[in-house]
């Protein structure tokens, strides 16, 4: 089973206390998390500050990849200033490569074997799933929404779950339905605010969080920093 030490703390945080306070103190342990967007806003970054706060924590992390290979993974991490090699080397954090194309399997088949290999994992405090994607676009609503029940039921045995993908992976009547199941649910775009063009992320649910939830953090990300927060105040619509 997940950790269950004392000194873990009760919510996954991305390691930086001001990005913590607006998401509400950060994700509770055993909950099922969406992040969704659009392309380039931000949402690998968000998942990246995630798995390196649980790892600081004292946590242990699986992540689950269409985006990267183990060294590119490493090089990102690098580039924005975190280092996770030694994490890696002591088996706190696991990463697993996700592809249809060497195995041919279908998407549906993944689904299946990323469930399969989540329910065998009774060490990992946090599961991150970046992206879902390619596998959402070419499989059926009802298969997306059997995979986050599925999720959804692992979070009930203690494990937390995030899951990643682009906002045009799902009709709108299937995002819907996954944001009303998810426990947390974090919403990232790309805006112009006078000549600059930042990310947005928007806290949208956290249930059960310590503190108030529906910020806005406007950021961006830069080398050898990550996630910068820049104080610009946009009024909700």
């Amino acid at each position: 089973m997940p950790n269950t030490d004392s000194e873990l703390k009760k919510a996954i945080s991305t390691g930086n206390a001001e990005i913590d306070n607006k998401m509400g103190g950060g994700i509770p342990l055993g909950s099922l998390t969406l992040i969704e967007g659009q392309s380039d806003s931000g949402k690998s970054v968000v998942s990246q500050q995630l798995i390196w706060g649980s790892l600081q924590d004292g946590a242990t992390v699986t992540l689950y990849t269409s985006e990267n290979t183990v060294k590119s993974f490493i090089r990102q991490m690098s580039s924005l200033s975190l280092d996770i090699l030694d994490f890696l080397l002591l088996r706190r954090l696991q990463i697993m490569e996700v592809t249809t194309q060497r195995t041919g399997l279908s998407p549906k088949e993944v689904f299946d074997t990323l469930l399969v290999a989540m329910r065998g994992d009774r060490t990992s405090d946090l599961i991150v799933v970046d992206s879902l994607t390619t596998f959402v676009t070419h499989t059926g609503s009802e298969e997306t929404l059997g995979y986050f029940e599925a999720c959804r039921d692992l979070c009930g045995d203690g494990r937390t779950i995030v899951n990643v993908a682009n906002s045009y992976a799902f009709d709108n009547a299937t995002l819907a339905r996954l944001r009303s199941m998810c426990d947390a649910h974090l919403s990232l775009r790309v805006e112009e605010i006078g000549e600059q063009l930042v990310k947005i992320l928007e806290v949208s649910k956290i249930r059960g969080a310590s503190k108030s939830t529906g910020n806005i953090i406007t950021f961006d990300v830069e080398p050898n920093m990550g996630m910068r927060i820049i104080p610009i105040t946009k009024a909700k619509a």
